[in-house]
């Protein structure tokens, strides 16, 4: 048996919608809809701030005025696509169980928040700590982990390293 399947199985029994979600004409189109548009505002914006990290871009604006634009509207599009996966694992728990993919996805996911907590220790020292080579670093590895996020979670949808 594979590792949670009972906790996904209590999950899949017991949490109230989820019969809704997972059969109602489009709920399930719908919530994928608006987890791919939530995506493309919050990866787009990432990616604009670490590009700015790594010196490839947005050179001419300061960094910190950069964040300080871009952080509310990338907590926002994070909250956005958050709730929506939250509510895709939701309409079916045991379809994402057996994905290797799914748990790649978590996995990176996690590491991506540790990544964002060193940029935050990193760049909030000093305005010259912007352009450190640490900072660099962190905005390298961050869009190779945002990066991971987004293939893995495209290959979740199919039946690849899928065990039962």
């Amino acid at each position: 048996m594979l590792p949670f399947r009972e906790a996904f199985e209590w999950l899949d029994a017991n949490l109230p919608g989820t019969l809704y979600l997972r059969d109602a004409q489009y709920g399930f189109t719908v919530l994928l809809t608006l987890h791919v548009v939530s995506m493309c505002l919050f990866f787009g914006l990432i990616i604009m701030m670490d590009l700015r990290l790594v010196g490839v871009a947005n050179l001419g604006t300061r960094p910190a005025e950069i964040q300080q634009r871009l952080f509310p509207w990338q907590m926002f599009g994070f909250g956005l696509v958050c709730i929506s996966g939250g509510l895709l694992f939701w309409s079916d728990p045991l379809r994402y169980q057996g994905k290797l993919y799914f748990w790649i996805k978590m996995g990176l996911m996690g590491l991506s928040g540790l990544n964002a907590m060193a940029i935050h220790f990193i760049t909030h020292g000093s305005e010259a700590a912007w352009d450190s080579k640490a900072a660099r670093v962190a905005g390298t590895v961050s869009l190779v982990l945002w990066a991971g996020v987004l293939v893995t979670g495209r290959l979740v949808a199919y039946e690849w390293l899928t065990y039962e």
